[in-house]
């Protein structure tokens, strides 16, 4: 895939914004989107993330970096986070952010994890819990923008409660999609609940002489391990793009 050119000149996406709290949905017991009005917003891609600040009253402030879980096209973005215990940042906008408040956003950030609806090639996306969140942005954009790019999502929960966008992925949003248990299936699964598998990928992936692009966002362990499953299958290294989280604070 061809570089890809950013939205917004790199002044205009550093420079912090005020965004207010539109509206939010309970995704699941711990995490949430939140839908924000961004004034200026210089738009973004599918895939990219925003920083998020907050400032206390004494002055002491704290920021994270959290994906944009929403397609592009207006000022108003969509951030769905997943709170951390004791984290500084997550707890707030998790449980106590009202409609009305406000913090501060800088973005969009990261120009490699992204995907565009000009690409035609095949698209498998890989998620592990909450990293489905910039993969989401990629098939709600697919599906604004009426791309032909045939996709396939694989998403690798923990347990049916914490999966996110539900009913959004229960309709499929115009993706392909395989939901994956580790820990608990639903009731009458075929699959028992399992680390991701080699035959995941075949059975729900695309054959590597296909050439996917192949986006694969999650926890670091998570991520290596997709990534290593993919290249043993065939998947040349330079299409699987890896974007990875771990403990920050929240």
């Amino acid at each position: 895939m061809a570089r890809t050119a950013l939205p917004g000149r790199l002044g205009e996406r550093l420079r912090w914004r005020v965004a207010t709290l539109a509206g939010r949905r309970d995704e699941t017991a711990g995490a949430r989107t939140l839908v924000l009005d961004v004034p200026g917003w210089p738009g973004h891609l599918p895939g990219q993330h925003v920083d998020v600040r907050l400032t206390a009253e004494d002055g002491y402030s704290t920021q994270r970096g959290y994906s944009l879980a929403s397609a592009p096209g207006t000022e108003r973005i969509e951030l769905t986070v997943q709170q951390v215990e004791d984290g500084e940042v997550s707890p707030y906008l998790v449980t106590d952010m009202a409609v009305g408040d406000q913090v501060e956003v800088r973005g969009p950030v990261g120009g490699w994890f992204v995907w565009t609806p000009d690409a035609t090639e095949p698209v498998l996306l890989v998620g592990g819990g909450v990293g489905l969140v910039p993969l989401m942005s990629m098939v709600r954009t697919r599906r604004a923008e009426n791309s032909q790019a045939p996709f396939r999502l694989i998403y690798s929960v923990r347990t049916p409660a914490d999966r996110l966008f539900v009913p959004e992925l229960l309709d499929g949003a115009g993706t392909e999609t395989a939901v994956l248990y580790t820990r608990s299936a639903p009731e009458g699964a075929e699959r028992a609940p399992s680390r991701l598998r080699a035959e995941d990928l075949v059975a729900h992936g695309w054959p590597a002489d296909r050439a996917p692009t192949c986006y694969v966002c999650g926890p670091t362990g998570f991520v290596e391990h997709a990534a290593g499953l993919l290249v043993g299958l065939g998947h040349a290294p330079e299409r699987i793009r890896t974007e990875r989280f771990g403990p920050t604070g929240g």
